[in-house]
């Protein structure tokens, strides 16, 4: 797509562009802390953003007006996301504890402690979502709330991709072995067959919006992230596929974190479940089951219309769904004693 925009002169827009400093960083992954608004953060709590583990973060920071992360660093948050970088060959043996429990243990961690407070309102998208769940189950008090954002929990959803990753013929194993590192293209085209017509049905769309720059823009710049993958540690994959998928040991009680039962009535924390109709990644009784399981008495569901991505980062999600979410965090808050400092790169 981005090649047939560019024979009419579109040229994919510099995305990513709200002003961050990195407050911490460990092998490929890294902290952001985005830059306050002049007149500081209003609410006390900080929010973290755990992307997908197989995706760019930039997702919630497309384009200036279309930026998840713009809009809550303007209406006072002070924001904090993960970038988990890209592995090399030797992050092969990186583990699923690795990634749920020491990495994101820091990055909340150090949230924390740079906003001087004791917990975080945590955020997790896509697989995010899953990772922040399952050390919320084993760590519920260092979150001031989840929000499980088109969240998978349920693994045996009568979706594709459950079915396709639980058959006999995928060989986890064989290709762990072969390639170390699960490759981003074997990943993205498993997508890909998701929707086979997808691109042509999007090629169809453009014809009718090519001389439309500001529809353009923000089009080009969800395909460049879409194209922007990252691959998955190898000994992570493996298990994330065999117990998760194949075992549904979340839902089944039976998965661990660091040898340290992982079971969703651990989650006493404040939790917000977002789905989406049209959500073919992570179907909606995918992400909803998690409410039905954790031992929170403060639990609430977002349900809309719309896809996986589209209906997180439209113009439509800027006057409703961002709100939404904004009002949870904020229902859990009060505003700080004084106004704190912008923070500083290290």
């Amino acid at each position: 797509m981005i090649a047939l925009a560019s024979l009419f002169g579109k040229k994919t827009p510099e995305v990513g562009r709200t002003p961050a400093d990195v407050v911490f960083c460990e092998n490929k992954w890294r902290l952001l802390r985005y830059r306050p608004r002049s007149e500081g953060v209003a609410f006390r709590t900080p929010v973290l953003l755990v992307p997908s583990l197989i995706n760019r973060h930039y997702v919630l920071d497309l384009l200036p007006k279309k930026s998840f992360i713009e809009y809550f660093v303007q209406q006072g948050h002070d924001v904090f996301c993960i970038d988990w970088g890209t592995p090399g060959d030797e992050d092969r043996y990186v583990t699923f504890d690795d990634v749920c429990d020491r990495y994101l243990g820091r990055a909340l961690r150090r949230t924390s402690d740079i906003a001087g407070v004791e917990q975080a309102h945590v955020l997790g998208y896509c697989l995010g979502g899953t990772l922040a769940a399952i050390h919320a189950s084993v760590h519920s008090q260092r979150f001031a709330s989840l929000t499980a954002l088109a969240a998978p929990i349920g693994f045996r959803d009568g979706g594709l991709r459950s079915a396709w990753t639980r058959s006999p013929s995928f060989d986890v194993q064989a290709i762990v072995s072969a390639t170390g590192n699960v490759p981003w293209q074997l990943i993205q085209s498993a997508f890909q067959l998701l929707r086979p017509t997808l691109n042509l049905s999007k090629a169809v769309h453009i014809a009718d919006k090519i001389w439309d720059d500001e529809f353009m823009n923000g089009f080009l710049a969800l395909e460049a992230w879409g194209s922007d993958n990252v691959s998955f540690p190898g000994a992570c994959y493996e298990r994330y596929v065999e117990e998760l998928y194949r075992k549904d040991a979340l839902i089944g009680g039976s998965f661990t974190l660091s040898g340290k039962p992982a079971r969703l009535e651990g989650v006493t924390c404040p939790t917000l479940a977002v789905t989406f109709e049209h959500d073919n990644i992570v179907p909606p009784a995918s992400a909803a089951v998690l409410l039905d399981r954790i031992a929170s008495t403060d639990k609430h569901r977002i349900h809309l219309p719309g896809g996986h991505v589209g209906a997180v980062v439209s113009k439509k999600a800027a006057k409703g769904l961002w709100p939404a979410i904004g009002k949870f965090w904020a229902d859990r808050d009060r505003k700080p004693p004084g106004r704190r400092p912008r923070s500083r790169a290290r």
